[in-house]
């Protein structure tokens, strides 16, 4: 077999951009497409030229024309369908966060051993060339030892109101950085002491402020502000400190590495992670699925996006916001 036929379970906007995704992966096929809503399921099946359109997940899981899936449902809903293809003996892109708890987390992790399908969860950021350079530079001993890191991941306003009722900022997107920050010290985190910030009342706080330590010594901070005013020029404002003992690395992926200058205003849209081309999405989101197609097509496990890896950053954020809801520090382990 020289392609994988996938279907997407979860047709929302990320499950849209997936599909766009798919279409620009050589080795990959979209073959069927799952969700719950008519209309919309219709509209992603003309969109995409994809006849098998399915309501229920169990149906496309049947189907044996059908080598994987990629899951991009909400977090609290990828333990069913995720076990479910696993015993089904299809490959499974999972989206991150594996899950909503470490138990549920812990459930799917088991449900992948000896799968006749490989698990790979879709931590996007460690498919950023930067971060990957980082790391290397990191294992090369350039730095030394780490012993602090700190991080921002900020987005405008406009982009969440939607999503803070269904997540928080800490789960929702500064497990990006605990993932990566968990990566490139090769340590594990023990405590965790996070604030969150509500300004417009909704079901989530609008930011969240954490502090890792350790097992090491390391401490790490990390900012995530999802209430960016709207005026604000960039899609994103991503940036990673990492200090050694011997040396500094800096990372800063989006602000101003593109400027649109329209009769609007400036704009610095993303430029790493889906950029879209010619109605076909690149960047990282296509290197992740090309390594994924690569695992599963030659019967490799996956060495990045493992789900024990996914586990412990879904861990550390959830031991933040209890830190944030109670006012105490969290331990781990």
């Amino acid at each position: 077999m020289d392609r994988l036929r996938i279907g997407i379970i979860g047709l929302g906007w990320f499950g849209e951009i997936h599909a766009e995704t798919i279409a620009g992966v050589p080795n990959l096929e979209l073959k069927a497409l799952c969700t719950r809503t008519p209309d919309r399921l219709k509209a992603m099946g003309e969109k995409f030229g994809v006849e098998k359109l399915y309501r229920d997940y169990r149906d496309m899981l049947a189907d044996p024309e059908i080598d994987a899936v990629s899951i991009c449902t909400m977090w609290d809903q990828h333990t069913e369908p995720a076990i479910a293809a696993l015993k089904a003996g299809k490959h499974v892109f999972l989206e991150k966060p594996i899950a909503s708890t470490v138990a549920d987390a812990r459930a799917i992790t088991a449900a992948s051993k000896g799968a006749k399908g490989i698990l790979f969860i879709g931590h996007i950021v460690r498919f950023n060339p930067r971060y990957r350079m980082a790391k290397q530079a990191i294992d090369a001993g350039r730095i030394g030892r780490i012993v602090a890191l700190s991080s921002r991941r900020n987005i405008p306003a406009a982009w969440t109101p939607t999503i803070l009722n269904k997540i928080g900022p800490i789960v929702g997107d500064a497990i990006h950085d605990t993932d990566i920050m968990l990566w490139l010290t090769g340590d594990s985190i023990v405590s965790a002491y996070a604030q969150t910030v509500d300004v417009r009342g909704l079901k989530h706080p609008d930011i969240g402020q954490t502090m890792f330590r350790f097992k090491g010594g390391a401490t790490a901070t990390l900012e995530t502000v999802w209430c960016m005013p709207d005026k604000t020029p960039f899609d994103i404002d991503e940036r990673m400190s990492i200090i050694g003992t011997d040396g500094i690395i800096h990372v800063q992926d989006t602000f101003p590495n593109l400027g649109i200058v329209d009769a609007g205003k400036l704009h610095s849209p993303d430029t790493t992670y889906w950029p879209m081309f010619d109605g076909v999405r690149g960047g990282a989101l296509r290197d992740e699925f090309a390594y994924f197609a690569d695992c599963a097509l030659t019967a490799k496990q996956p060495a990045i996006g493992i789900p024990e890896d996914a586990t412990a950053a879904l861990e550390a954020t959830l031991a933040a916001e209890e830190s944030a809801r109670t006012g105490s520090l969290v331990r781990i382990g």
